[in-house]
């Protein structure tokens, strides 16, 4: 396949992913739920007072970049309303799915690139939190271009525009440490990265290059990610969060709880997934069956490349890295340009590299008690399993191409790709959001109260009474924050202008006759 047809395929596959993440997404996910609102409102008042913050210390704590992208969105559509703290995300998702397509490309091949892609756009795990204003959707993106521009800048050997995807490599990843709390073991990764290539560089000039790009990458990323450290340090608290009160190593039994913890990550992608109706039709596996087979092709294939039993590591070395004994340097590029898999005899590095992330991504799952298998903090994970899965889907065609004619092949496979596409709509569309509890999940009869407020008089009292328990947020528990989101009152003289009030059971004697009385369940 030469490179307009691979061009043409990965713009169909950004299309699909772009529909799956924008088509109605001013009503699905329905409702808002509370976290999402206090992001809305933290962006709200950041808009109001100018005061754009690093952290943000309410709920718990949130890193502040994606709610200052928020407060942006909140500024150009002008409206209070769920799909626009959602439209962040959204865009985020559609980038990840072409960035991993670059990063798996740069690793094996186009077509691994391809097919990865085009595998996350229709996955319904990571369609979800595409849909969500949650912050975590920018761990990934942040992670796979970041990562793909410094492999690039490393295999580009000194060339000029190296210095420029180096130095664009580390912007991007230090950009991570902003996003989410599970972003912080990424750096053993970088570990892992440096540490091969200054083995594969060797003496001369290209462990030089090497240095001079490992060096712009650190830079940047340092330069970037200081502004997070300087005010971690200031607030070591805010550091840690709620890391220790759902660490394993707070309970009597950290060791059963950790073997316990792991099998059920394990088993999230083909047995049974999140119960937690926000992140995922609830128990369902993270993975359409026909690509949880396919990723544990890919873990198989990877595995025997890594102990030496694969005929993966008997052709030519990456571009970058030199070529088979009998084999030109023009040669070996042109074989991995032409898309064949098993021309990549260096796959011992990015399957490693790939098996790595997946291990250092689950740490921060299997280490916490809380909601396991658990969608969300597991976001990390998301690139290496699709990269598996590509890799697995690509070695069973090259498996199939000899025995079976193009006749049968090549109408199954677009058959396939045509059913994940369908299955991606149906489930989400149409079996998860279309759920009622998925609506009770985002608390829609929040939004639903919120926007029937808005349509009162503003003479009117009306006195909201939010149940006690969990976070407190300047005085007032969580579930008020969706309605505060709706009704722009999130702002003590808002709430006076609009005679919008908000209380807990033990005052609900204090609400005055003639005042209209809502209770948040």
């Amino acid at each position: 396949m030469d490179r307009r047809k691979y061009f043409w395929w990965l713009l169909l596959v950004v299309i699909i992913a772009t529909f799956l993440r924008l088509y109605q997404l001013d009503a699905a996910p329905p409702g808002l739920y509370p976290d999402e609102a206090m992001n809305g409102n933290n962006a709200l008042e950041a808009l109001r007072t100018g005061e754009w913050r690093t952290y943000y210390p309410e709920n718990n704590g949130r890193e502040g970049l994606f709610i200052n992208i928020q407060a942006l969105s909140l500024l150009a559509f002008g409206k209070n309303e769920p799909w626009v703290l959602r439209l962040p995300s959204a865009l985020f998702g559609i980038l990840t799915v072409l960035g991993l397509y670059f990063l798996a490309k740069e690793l094996w091949n186009a077509r691994v690139g391809l097919l990865a892609s085009f595998l996350l756009a229709t996955s319904f795990w990571h369609i979800i939190f595409s849909r969500i204003g949650f912050r975590a959707i920018m761990a990934p993106l942040l992670a796979v271009w970041g990562f793909y521009f410094f492999l690039k800048a490393v295999r580009m050997r000194g060339a000029p525009i190296s210095i420029f995807s180096a130095l664009a490599g580390g912007a991007i990843y230090g950009l991570g440490f902003y996003t989410y709390i599970a972003y912080r073991v990424t750096p053993l990764l970088v570990l892992f990265m440096l540490m091969y290539f200054w083995r594969e560089s060797g003496a001369g000039i290209w462990r030089k290059q090497f240095l001079l790009s490992t060096l712009y990458f650190l830079l940047s990323a340092f330069l970037v990610a200081l502004p997070i450290g300087l005010y971690y340090l200031s607030h070591p608290a805010d550091f840690f969060g709620r890391t220790a009160e759902l660490s394993i190593f707070s309970s009597q039994t950290p060791l059963k709880d950790l073997v316990g913890n792991t099998l059920k990550t394990a088993g999230m992608f083909n047995v049974a997934g999140d119960f937690n109706w926000r992140h995922n039709f609830a128990g369902r596996p993270e993975l359409f069956w026909p690509v949880g087979m396919l990723f544990l092709i890919g873990i198989f294939a990877g595995s025997r490349t890594i102990w030496g039993k694969s005929r993966l590591r008997a052709a030519l070395r990456p571009s970058g890295h030199g070529s088979p004994q009998g084999e030109s340097e023009a040669e070996a590029p042109a074989k991995i340009r032409a898309g064949d898999l098993s021309g990549n005899a260096d796959e011992i590095f990015p399957f490693s590299l790939v098996f790595f992330w997946l291990i250092l991504a689950a740490l921060p799952v299997v280490v916490s008690n809380e909601g396991l298998p658990h969608a969300l903090r597991a976001i990390l994970m998301i690139p290496p399993v699709f990269i598996l899965a590509a890799v697995g889907g690509v070695s069973l065609y090259d498996r199939l191409r000899p025995a079976l004619p193009k006749i049968i092949l090549l109408p199954t496979l677009y058959l396939l790709l045509s059913f994940l596409v369908a299955h991606a709509y149906t489930m989400y569309f149409i079996r998860w959001a279309g759920n009622p509890k998925t609506a009770n999940a985002f608390a829609a009869d929040y939004v639903w109260l919120g926007e029937n407020l808005n349509r009162m008089r503003q003479d009117t009292p009306k006195y909201v009474v939010v149940p006690e328990g969990g976070v407190l947020v300047r005085g007032i528990p969580m579930p008020s924050q969706t309605v505060m989101f709706i009704t722009d009152t999130f702002d003590p003289e808002d709430r006076k202008d609009k005679n919008i009030h908000y209380i807990l059971p033990a005052d609900e004697n204090k609400i005055p006759s003639g005042a209209i009385k809502f209770h948040l369940k």
